[in-house]
């Protein structure tokens, strides 16, 4: 371990290992800096801080490379580091701290997902976008070695990349969501991505069927061969619920003498049970199925006698067959909300319906609503001139 007075140029040529053993050159500027040479790395060094922490235990803090610090760098660290050590800082515990932090992958895979798994509904999405993508980009970083620059690079890149801005928001949302975990938990101290501005795109699009459009798609719907996604899609059409809620919809929730239908909480997505109302074309699908007292699901696949979970290729078919190629399933919940406006029906009421917990979702609707009150005004200004017509006779 010998004490030398180190200088740049002594660092530069004078870095040897004669032995089979590390060697140790300790400055004699700055007690407690030493630059290790080992056998594998004649020439070349590694700058280290020798210290004791606040139990008198010898620690050692790396600080550089020699190729990558100069000499006078490394003094200005190591003083650094002697002040803050004797306010009671321990940087080597603090660094095998920071070594324990979880990667991002076993931290999602191993904690957040069993979590999530229990909480939301939604977790294999969250499961989706991680395996995707976030888990190449991300997934061998440990939590704090993660920073929104690295994570808003990665966001432009999925909306470059041709993904929808909604869809890149989601990403990032997932993420947010397990480092804020992460934060409760005590795993990392901030949530690094917090503030990461989000493009909020206004993805909200409703295709509304004209009427001759809507008799095309019923006359697909009552005669192609694939009669219970007809079904399917026609108790969507006359209850204006969500796909999922219809897919697991059960007999015992059915109320026919009282023409209602309660969907759980657990199956609703405002998570609250409602009641939706059965008019005569619902009760008419439910007369056309044959799954009652046999199975506890209204619909049924046949062939493997288990509710169906997707219908999305039957309904791609059924839609290119009434040459509605750009109508989405969830259309005919829109579809069914646009009827109630246009008959009169009240936003509020609309609302109520569908079970939207926010009325400015319902909003939506409110140009056809206006449409509904322009068409009674047009009916009373009729009105007003036949009145007075008539009182002027009298």
């Amino acid at each position: 371990m010998p004490t030398v007075q180190l200088t740049q140029s002594f660092i530069n040529a004078n870095l040897t290992c004669p032995c089979d053993k590390r060697v140790e050159y300790c400055d004699k500027e700055i007690p407690g800096l030493y630059v290790l040479v080992s056998p594998a790395s004649q020439g070349r060094g590694t700058f280290y801080l020798r210290y004791k922490d606040t139990t008198s235990k010898t620690c050692h803090q790396r600080i550089g490379k020699t190729g990558e610090i100069s000499l006078a760098d490394a003094r200005k660290e190591a003083k650094k580091l002697k002040a803050e050590i004797a306010l009671g800082a321990n940087p080597a515990a603090e660094a095998k701290a920071q070594k324990e932090v979880p990667t991002l992958a076993s931290f999602f895979k191993e904690q957040y997902l069993p979590h999530a798994k229990s909480h939301k509904r939604s977790w294999k999405r969250d499961e989706e976008l991680y395996r995707l993508r976030i888990d190449a980009a991300f997934g061998t970083l440990r939590l704090n070695q993660l920073s929104r620059q690295k994570v808003q690079v990665f966001h432009a890149g999925l909306a470059n990349s041709g993904l929808s801005k909604a869809t890149a928001d989601h990403h990032i949302k997932v993420l947010r969501r397990a480092l804020n975990l992460a934060v409760s938990w005590g795993q990392i101290e901030k949530n690094p991505i917090s503030g990461i501005e989000l493009f909020h795109a206004n993805n909200q699009m409703e295709n509304y069927m004209t009427e001759e459009e809507l008799q095309r798609l019923l006359t697909v719907l009552r005669n192609d061969d694939n009669r219970t996604v007809c079904n399917i899609a026609m108790f969507l059409l006359s209850t204006g619920c969500r796909l999922n809620e219809a897919l697991q919809a059960e007999w015992r929730q059915v109320d026919r003498a009282n023409r209602v239908w309660r969907i759980l909480a657990i199956n609703s997505k405002s998570k609250r049970m409602r009641s939706v109302p059965l008019n005569d074309s619902a009760l008419h699908v439910l007369d056309q199925l044959d799954t009652e007292g046999e199975f506890d699901h209204l619909f049924i696949n046949r062939q493997t006698r288990l509710p169906y979970t997707t219908i999305m290729k039957v309904w791609a078919r059924l839609r290119t067959k009434a040459d509605l190629k750009h109508l989405r399933i969830h259309d005919l919940r829109h579809a069914f909300a646009s009827l109630l406006v246009s008959a009169g029906e009240s936003l509020f009421s609309v609302q109520v319906i569908l079970g939207h917990s926010d009325p400015k979702v319902t909003q939506r609707y409110s140009h056809l609503s206006s449409k509904a009150m322009q068409s009674a005004a047009s009916m009373a200004s009729v009105l007003v001139p036949r009145q007075s017509v008539a009182a002027a006779k009298v």
